[in-house]
C-alpha cells in the first residue's frame, strides 16, 4: 500500500506543573528520560514511522525547545514551531499548529508527554476506513493500586497487582482529517469541547492498542517510563 504523506504535531505548550521542580526552568518536553529529553524520544519515534515534517505547538520557555531541536535535521525531520504568545489551551494550540502546516492531508497529533511503541500505519488505515473526523488512540486503563478479589461470602480469595480495568483511556495520540481545523476552539481544550460534540455526531472513532504506552505526568511516571523503556523499543 502506498504510504500517504502524513505530517505531525506535538502539543508541547504545557507548564508541566506536576513535574516541578524539574520544569521550573524548562518546558516539560525537555525533561530528561533515559538520558534524552522526552521530545527526542517522540521525534525518533515519528521519524521511524515515516513522518517527514513536524510542527511543535509550544509556549512555556519555547525558545529552549527551538534551541535544542533547531530545524530537526538531527532526527531526519523538518521541524517548525507554532509558539503561543498567550496560552491558548491544547485545542487552541492544535488549531494554530494545523494552520501552520497548511495541509489538506491527514495529520497525526500527539501530546508532548506521551511515549509509545504504536505503529502508526494501521491506525491511519483504520481512520481512513472509518470516515471519521478524528480517531483517538485508546489504551487500557490500569489501576494504580492492587485489588482484592472476594467471593459471595466476602472471603478474600486472591489479589491482583495493578490490573487492567474494564475501561479505555484516551492515549493522547490522534489521527485528524483536514476538515477538523475549522471546528477546533481558538482557545481552550478540544478534549472538553470538541470531542464530546463529535462523539454525539458519531464522527469520532477509537483505535485500541495493547502495546507499550506511557504518559509522563509526574515524577512517579518518569521513573516508571525509565524502567519500561529499558524493556521495549519504540516501533519503527
Amino acid at each position: 500500500m502506498h504510504w500517504p504523506r502524513v505530517e505531525a504535531i506535538i502539543l508541547a505548550g504545557g507548564r508541566g506543573e506536576r513535574l516541578m521542580p524539574l520544569t521550573a526552568d524548562r518546558p516539560k518536553c525537555l525533561v530528561e528520560l533515559a538520558g534524552q529529553p522526552l521530545i527526542a524520544h517522540q521525534l525518533r519515534w515519528l521519524a521511524r514511522q515515516g513522518i517527514k515534517r513536524v510542527v511543535i505547538s509550544c509556549g512555556y520557555h519555547w525558545e529552549q525547545i527551538r534551541s535544542f531541536l533547531g530545524s530537526g535535521s538531527t532526527y531526519g525531520l523538518d521541524v517548525t514551531y507554532a509558539p503561543e504568545e498567550t496560552p491558548l489551551g491544547r485545542g487552541g494550540g492544535l488549531r494554530k499548529a494545523l494552520a501552520k502546516l497548511k495541509t489538506r492531508e491527514l495529520v497525526v497529533a500527539c501530546n508532548g508527554d506521551t511515549l509509545t511503541s504504536l505503529a502508526l500505519r494501521p491506525m491511519i488505515r483504520a481512520h481512513r476506513r472509518s470516515g471519521a473526523l478524528a480517531t483517538l488512540l485508546l489504551v487500557p486503563y490500569l489501576s494504580q493500586h492492587g485489588i482484592a478479589e472476594v467471593d459471595i461470602q466476602s472471603r478474600i480469595v486472591g489479589f491482583r497487582e495493578k490490573p487492567s480495568l474494564p475501561y479505555l483511556l484516551s492515549g493522547g495520540i490522534y489521527v485528524l482529517s483536514p476538515d477538523i481545523e475549522r471546528l477546533l476552539p481558538r482557545r481552550g481544550d478540544h478534549e472538553v469541547t470538541l470531542w464530546p460534540r463529535l462523539a454525539a455526531e458519531r464522527r469520532l472513532y477509537g483505535y485500541r492498542f495493547l502495546g507499550f504506552w506511557q504518559s509522563v505526568d509526574s515524577a512517579k511516571d518518569l521513573q516508571r517510563a525509565e524502567r519500561r523503556l529499558r524493556r521495549v523499543r519504540l516501533a519503527g
